[in-house]
């Protein structure tokens, strides 16, 4: 395998005491890696990946005693310390970034079985940094509730290197504490405000709606896209205008108030929805934030929509210790590679299964 990978990782800490360490640690990450590219789904199919793969791992890997057995990799991988899992994970996705400035779309997506009854633990909650440029998961942190984003969000913040990124965020991110944060890192952000901002959502949709109206001072741009009996057209409404805002003080960099109409057209069917947020950029335009703005919808259509349908993630039933979580961190290493590779003009889906096929397309991906 690509050592640079490999050497990322070298980092997390062997929970193991000395006399268990039958396998390498590098060896099992590495396979389990690969697994995960080629589709497997759990320890089971990790273990019977080695198996089928062994003489070709055997030309980049030591495998000492051979391939790790199913419960090797559960034990070893549920016990890793996901703060060192995933400091490792973010200089790795740095490197690959080559420190390109980015639109950072943050978004929460919970393992649905991943939670455990008979212990009392909830279903484990993934907030997800998503670089929409670069196409590849820039970081993670998980966890217990999908209302502790509000307190996850900041400290995955301190983690990454936004300096000179643009940070979207859906309503429930919309808090002070978290513009504050993305300021003092020498980024900018633009927020989603939905009713349970009370008085903040009324006031700027009360704002714009009737600068709208009245023809008031903004800058406009209008977008229409098509296909497969779809037609959308997109309206965005860009005001430099907070003077008036009475708490503007209180959100840190606080520079502009957007509206975005979105009329989608199916067949006789019309619907149409006015959306508003805040942002701290200044001097972009309409244009430009509107596309910032449909970036962040990525996080969706081009990170969890492929979790859910290319890896299973949704169905995965690993609940033990930092399981879950570790092995979501083996997925987005995964995606992240599958989508640096860009040789194949297919789904992520046709590349997983062509890397299993495919060991020189494997190799290509992995960088060997």
């Amino acid at each position: 395998m690509n050592m640079r990978l490999l050497d990322f990782f070298a980092d997390v800490t062997d929970p193991r005491v000395e006399r268990t360490k039958l396998h390498k640690l590098e060896d099992i990450l590495a396979i389990a890696i690969c697994a995960t590219i080629c589709g497997a789904d759990g320890w089971t199919e990790m273990a019977f990946f080695g198996e089928c793969k062994q003489q070709w791992l055997k030309t980049f890997l030591e495998l000492p005693n051979g391939i790790p057995t199913d419960d090797t990799f559960r034990r070893v991988i549920s016990v890793l310390r996901p703060d060192e899992f995933e400091a490792c994970f973010q200089r790795w996705t740095k490197a690959l970034s080559n420190n390109r400035r980015d639109i950072i779309a943050i978004d929460g997506k919970t393992l649905r079985r991943s939670h455990d009854n008979a212990n009392g633990k909830a279903a484990v909650h993934i907030v997800s940094a998503w670089a929409c440029e670069n196409k590849m998961v820039f970081g993670q942190i998980a966890t217990n509730e999908k209302s502790n984003e509000i307190t996850a969000i900041p400290k995955l913040l301190e983690m990454l290197v936004i300096d000179g990124s643009v940070v979207t965020i859906d309503a429930m991110g919309c808090q002070k504490k978290i513009a504050e944060t993305i300021k003092e890192s020498s980024g900018d952000y633009i927020f989603s405000l939905k009713g349970n901002h009370g008085t903040l959502h009324d006031e700027v949709k009360l704002f714009l709606d009737d600068a709208i109206a009245n023809s008031g001072m903004y800058d406009y741009n209008c977008a229409v896209d098509g296909g497969h009996g779809r037609v959308e057209v997109r309206k965005v409404w860009y005001s430099e205008n907070v003077q008036w805002m009475p708490d503007r003080q209180q959100w840190q960099g606080l520079s502009s108030l957007v509206a975005v109409e979105s009329q989608r057209t199916i067949g006789d069917k019309i619907s149409t929805e006015r959306r508003y947020f805040i942002s701290s950029l200044s001097g972009v335009g309409a244009k430009t934030i509107g596309r910032m703005i449909r970036n962040h919808w990525g996080v969706e259509n081009k990170l969890h929509w492929s979790l859910d349908v290319s890896f299973g993630e949704d169905d995965c039933r690993i609940r033990k210790g930092f399981g879950a979580e570790n092995v979501s961190r083996l997925r987005r290493i995964a995606l992240n590679l599958l989508k640096q590779e860009k040789t194949a003009k297919c789904g992520i889906k046709i590349k997983q299964h062509k890397a299993g096929w495919d060991e020189k397309y494997l190799q290509k991906i992995l960088g060997i």
